[in-house]
């Protein structure tokens, strides 16, 4: 019995120390931002159209001649 209680506690200090090592040797991961400022090209081309449809009587109140405008 006294046997196996030592077994059990070396295997613990074995573990243990294998977690420590383990555990020490972690890899570190640093994000910095840059000195620089971050220039974004964009080439975009926008092409719109617009289209009215315009009633008759509408057509009329706007023309030149209503005096509206």
């Amino acid at each position: 019995m006294q046997s196996r209680t030592g077994l059990t506690i070396a295997l613990g200090v074995v573990i243990g120390g294998t977690l420590i090592v383990l555990g020490a040797c972690t890899p570190r991961i640093e994000v910095t931002p840059s000195d620089k400022p971050i220039t974004i090209n964009l080439n975009v081309k926008i092409d719109h159209e617009v289209r009215v449809k315009v009633d008759k009587e509408l057509d009329h109140v706007l023309s030149d001649k209503s005096g509206l405008f």
